[in-house]
């Protein structure tokens, strides 16, 4: 616990060093009935006590008494500042001899805890001749076990530093450590919840778990108790070119609004494998700034990986559309099957960081304590979980769904079972979280369309070791691309977490992860999934040539492969091939300046006629489409339904809460839309975004489109 100690006084220093005069301010300007709010917020089941004698929350008052509504609440009370600005100014080892005011520190709050309530660990006799020290910072709360046989000696060597407190029995150090760790905490979480209740800058749209169209397109075409419709490889091509789309909508989105980038990050943040118990059940604390940076790292490289790999599967099955060449489709069916190998684990593995930190089950997975050679750390579930198919039968599929090694055909009957159950149970569905919902729609689109892929052709198994396959290149370049968090510093911006909705904050972030990525890898992010495409696909002829070649037993001028390059020189070589790209060219880039994203007075007309509608119909339109972030506000789905409906668009329900638009016959753009409706049935924060993204993509809608008659 003592790292733990250390890591959240150093994260709640450098938040008062930048922000401490504004977390006054702040606080001062807020009611008792915010305050109390806030307090409650931060809190486990948003359980504080009314007084420091309060013994309704248990051993609460006996360790943290300080920390109760009575105390810190009154507008007139300045006392959470008073803790906040002592516990983020002074070494822990002067809070652990004196408090806030000269009040006792640490220590003499424990050891006089212990004296009146006779407070202990449960579990203090396992600590026998265990010692805690607290002598100085580089040793802080660290504990030692005396060997038999040493003790009389090393007790006399120590003896002053026990006689002045400052080596204690280690079941006395546990519960120092203890009331530390609650108050750091708790100082850490209310920095950022005065932030996000007081603060006049940041962005006051909400956040809700991303329900994007990604997750709609697989939902709405599942079905396993009847065969689906036979699609052919055309049809493949575009549904595969509208997943891409939809990635690239969602690039654009992280670009250019911060509650999308800070939403994201905050998944990422929220679902680290950090989070999920050891095989001790040892987890780190939630609010620990150090995973920050890399959570920005790893919500952007995410979305382009995953823009990437579709993409290439896109022109993968181009070139099996086009190719009646048997031996060149045989190379593309091995590299496509191995490419939706790629994606299905993506889709998986994000499944189980949700499953794994939400609706209780973090009690059926543990985190492997040893981290993998390319530094991910594993997480897998640690027991059978087939206890829970009568007590908990939505978990239970879900659960199934995360098993390892589990591919695109056994996935099939637990999604089915998972959507039969919810047709049976509709409102069982609103008790998962949000995140998973979103990342089981991805885990659908990946399964969905193998299943109708595997009707047209006959996929190869997937071959994880075949050289010069996008997969092995993409494992590769993400080994790489995780080795950057250790150095990226991204503090300025996203310290606290929420500081990503002040002006600037996020689009400074993302221009500093540019940089660091250009910086180490010789290019920029998107440049490398977008050049790792491109060679893909060139390396797939020129195998195919060679193997012609070598088929033909005939000589041929053919370039024998080189040598991989030293990282100095790829680096060099990467620099040199992005001076060769036209300006505006990445098709992942992720600062809106370099993505070459058309502003919206950029924009040309659209060339769909104007629809003239009633000002309810206008109402929803002008919330979906305004350019104002200050004009977005909250869209019922039952609005919006009749609002599309109101322009001639009918709707088709599909697969659970999924419905298709069809537009009317007399419409430009005849392309039908397939949407999620959301949880709660409420479009708004991120959900409104990515409606907005979608609609003006398809159909080049604006908010001239609509006119009020």
């Amino acid at each position: 616990m003592n790292e733990t100690v250390r890591n959240l006084h150093h994260d709640l220093v450098r938040k008062f060093e930048r922000h401490g005069s504004r977390i006054e301010q702040m606080w001062r300007s807020l009611g008792q009935e915010e305050r109390e709010k806030i307090l409650r917020d931060a809190s486990i089941d948003r359980s504080v006590l009314k007084d420091p004698h309060d013994t309704s929350l248990g051993n609460v008052c006996r360790v943290i008494p300080e920390w109760n509504l009575r105390d810190l609440t009154p507008p007139s009370s300045d006392i959470l500042l008073d803790i906040l600005k002592y516990r983020a100014t002074t070494p822990l080892t002067e809070q652990y001899i004196s408090g806030v005011n000269g009040a006792p520190g640490d220590y003499e709050n424990i050891v006089d805890s212990m004296q009146r309530n006779g407070f202990r660990l449960s579990d203090a006799s396992t600590y026998k001749d265990c010692y805690t020290l607290f002598l100085d910072d580089e040793q802080y709360g660290q504990s030692y076990k005396i060997t038999p046989g040493n003790k009389d000696d090393v007790l006399t060597n120590m003896k002053p530093a026990i006689e002045a407190g400052l080596i204690i029995p280690q079941d006395i150090g546990e519960l120092v450590l203890m009331r530390q760790n609650y108050l750091l905490q708790l100082l850490n979480i209310i920095v950022e919840d005065i932030f996000d209740t007081a603060s006049t800058t940041r962005s006051k749209t909400t956040r809700p778990t991303r329900t994007s169209d990604v997750a709609t397109a697989a939902l709405a075409t599942l079905s396993f108790h009847s065969p689906p419709k036979k699609l052919g490889i055309p049809d493949l091509v575009d549904s595969s070119q509208e997943q891409k789309s939809s990635w690239e909508d969602y690039i654009n989105l992280i670009s250019t609004e911060p509650t999308v980038l800070s939403h994201e990050v905050n998944l990422w943040f929220f679902t680290r494998p950090e989070l999920v118990g050891d095989e001790k059940g040892r987890s780190m604390p939630v609010h620990t700034d150090r995973y920050i940076s890399g959570a920005v790292l790893d919500a952007v490289h995410g979305v382009v990986k995953a823009t990437a790999t579709w993409n290439y599967i896109s022109q993968l099955l181009a070139l099996l559309d086009s190719s009646p060449d048997r031996r060149f489709r045989v190379m593309v069916l091995q590299e496509l099957s191995n490419t939706c190998y790629l994606e299905l684990t993506r889709a998986q593995v994000l499944f189980t960081r949700s499953v794994s930190v939400f609706s209780g089950g973090n009690r059926w997975f543990e985190r492997k304590s040893t981290v993998r050679k390319d530094g991910i750390v594993r997480v897998s579930m640690k027991r059978n979980p087939e206890s829970l198919m009568l007590e908990n039968p939505q978990l239970y599929y879900m659960l199934r769904l995360c098993q390892e090694g589990l591919d695109w055909s056994g996935s099939v009957q637990w999604l089915q079972k998972l959507e039969d159950f919810h047709r049976a149970h509709p409102l069982e569905k609103d008790k998962m979280a949000e995140r998973e919902f979103s990342s089981l729609g991805d885990l659908a689109v990946i399964v969905t369309f193998l299943q109708s892929l595997s009707q047209v052709e006959q996929l190869p198994a997937a071959n994880k070791k075949q050289k010069h396959s996008f997969l092995l290149k993409v494992s590769d370049l993400e080994t790489t691309i995780g080795q950057l968090k250790e150095e990226l510093d991204l503090d300025d911006f996203v310290i606290p977490m929420g500081n990503l909705l002040e002006p600037g904050m996020a689009s400074g972030a993302l221009v500093s992860l540019d940089h660091h990525v250009h910086e180490k890898m010789g290019t920029k992010l998107g440049f490398l999934y977008e050049q790792l495409v491109d060679d893909s696909v060139a390396n797939l002829h020129k195998r195919y040539h060679e193997s012609k070649v070598k088929a033909s037993n005939t000589k041929t001028g053919y370039l024998v492969p080189t040598i991989p390059e030293a990282s100095e020189s790829s680096i060099h070589r990467r620099r040199e091939k992005e001076k060769t790209r036209p300006a505006h060219s990445f098709a992942y880039a992720i600062v809106p300046e370099a993505a070459g994203f058309p502003s919206s007075s950029a924009r040309p007309a659209p060339p769909q006629p104007r629809f003239k509608v009633k000002a309810t119909t206008f109402n929803v339109f002008s919330l979906l489409l305004s350019r104002s972030s200050a004009a977005r506000g909250s869209i019922s789905w039952d609005a919006f339904v009749a609002a599309m409906t109101d322009v001639g668009f009918s709707v088709t329900p599909k697969v659970g809460s999924i419905y298709t638009f069809v537009p009317p016959e007399n419409m430009v753009v005849r392309r039908n839309c397939t949407l999620h409706r959301p949880h709660k049935s409420c479009i708004e924060g991120v959900v409104l975004l990515i409606y907005s993204c979608r609609l003006k993509r398809v159909y080049e809608w604006d908010e001239s489109t609509f006119i009020l008659v």
